[in-house]
């Protein structure tokens, strides 16, 4: 029963499966009395929601765009978490950005309770929307996307609130994210989406504001200060390679660890006497300081931790020549600036949630459980520690995939047409 829920846990599957049964029963009772859809294929007002992560709200780019490239004309408003709020502006084709905070995507910010989110869904129908998207497929955020009165209501139905919703639109779990929020247009519109917008972020990237560059320029300032020089009058060498590294996982289970980053980039200053540059927020500092920790003498090297905003970091991500992450919304940010990565992937799949980059590449430990995607409920041997898929990744696999990025960005600086080259990936090609 309710094998249409793709939730993990067969208890809260059940307690969404009969909350869905009520929302069903109450639904029907309710429908002589609601506006019937709207047959209008050219909607006037469209509402957006996106509440979950920056990597999420960045999947979801292309089919933001797309849903502005069916309906030029349109008001298109997004809400997102208040975490995205300076990102979301960022993205085209948006007429209007509203935040809404929800306490299970929170994690630890503070948000308002349910009688508090019911106020702003409520406010939303005085808008009067034709049209509500919900990229998310979440029973809770369902249920506010009803409160806003649009008379048609799209989304997924395989973590419940199906009965709320007019068009069902089923979640493919061997897809990817930015692939299933294009099915979502799809089905709104009618039409296929999937070779009317870009797909890529080589073909759309983020605008970082002037403000975010001269902020990131003057971190970066404080770390060529530390430089070393060369004092001599005779032919320039190269500049040192700028590496960023963001050391924390998110999550414990996506947690490689702190010290094998330190020894990748001790290995990086002493080949390639490259500058490293560590990001993170100011609850990632003890993770940084356990990978800062490894680098040796002389190592020139600075973080940034708690001292950079999103647009900030997206701007220190646009300068550095390789950034080295694990699956992380900064992940998803440096793809989005264009910014050659790597990437080390542990129990998420990659073809589901890796960059929409070509210029990323993606190292996975080679072991037969992978890719589980128990991210919420890790198996027993991986909830303790290090999971057994990170475990696998080596600190030699690393450095040698960072080096090929490396090389690869002389070859196109010494190209005489500049440009970006191309990485074929485990996550470009399944994102195609």
């Amino acid at each position: 029963m309710f094998s249409h829920l793709q939730v993990y846990d067969r208890r809260e599957r059940w307690m969404v499966g009969l909350a869905d049964a009520a929302l069903g029963m109450a639904a029907a009772a309710l429908r002589p009395f609601g506006r019937g859809p709207s047959a209008s294929a050219s909607p006037r007002r469209i509402l957006l929601l996106r509440l979950e992560r920056i990597g999420d709200l960045l999947m979801s780019w292309p089919a933001i765009a797309a849903v502005r490239q069916l309906a030029p004309e349109a008001q298109i408003d997004l809400v997102v978490g208040s975490w995205n709020e300076s990102i979301a502006r960022l993205l085209n084709g948006v007429s209007r950005v509203t935040t809404l905070d929800a306490a299970w995507l929170a994690r630890g910010a503070a948000a308002p309770r349910w009688p508090g989110l019911i106020r702003c869904a409520l406010a939303w129908r005085r808008e009067g929307y034709d049209w509500a998207i919900n990229f998310e497929g979440d029973i809770r955020s369902h249920l506010l996307m009803a409160l806003s009165g649009a008379p048609r209501r799209i989304g997924f139905d395989m973590a419940g609130g199906g009965p709320v919703l007019t068009d069902r639109v089923p979640y493919d779990a061997s897809s990817h994210v930015a692939d299933n929020a294009l099915r979502l247009v799809e089905r709104a519109f009618g039409v296929e989406v999937h070779r009317a917008v870009p797909r890529r972020y080589a073909e759309q990237r983020l605008a970082v504001p002037a403000a975010a560059r001269q902020r990131a320029n003057a971190l970066l300032a404080e770390l060529e200060r530390g430089a070393r020089v060369n004092p001599s009058d005779g032919p320039s060498e190269p500049v040192p390679p700028l590496v960023g590294i963001h050391v924390s996982g998110g999550r414990d289970v996506k947690q490689w660890d702190p010290v094998r980053f330190g020894d990748v980039a001790a290995r990086l200053a002493v080949r390639h006497a490259a500058r490293l540059v560590f990001t993170g927020s100011e609850g990632d500092r003890a993770l940084v300081d356990v990978a800062m920790a490894r680098l040796p003498a002389g190592t020139t090297a600075m973080h940034v931790c708690g001292r950079s905003d999103l647009l900030t970091m997206a701007a220190l991500l646009e300068r550095v020549a390789v950034f080295v992450t694990g699956d992380t919304g900064p992940m998803h940010l440096a793809a989005a600036v264009g910014t050659p990565l790597v990437a080390i992937f542990g129990p998420s799949d990659a073809r589901r949630w890796g960059p929409l980059s070509d210029n990323a590449r993606i190292i996975t430990g080679d072991i037969e459980c992978r890719p589980c995607n128990r991210i919420r409920r890790p198996p027993a041997r991986c909830a303790d520690g290090m999971a057994d898929c990170l475990a696998a990744v080596s600190v030699d696999q690393v450095v040698a995939v960072v080096e090929q990025s490396l090389a690869e960005a002389d070859r196109r600086d010494r190209a005489p047409v500049p440009g970006r080259g191309a990485a074929t990936t485990e996550a470009s090609d399944a994102a195609r």
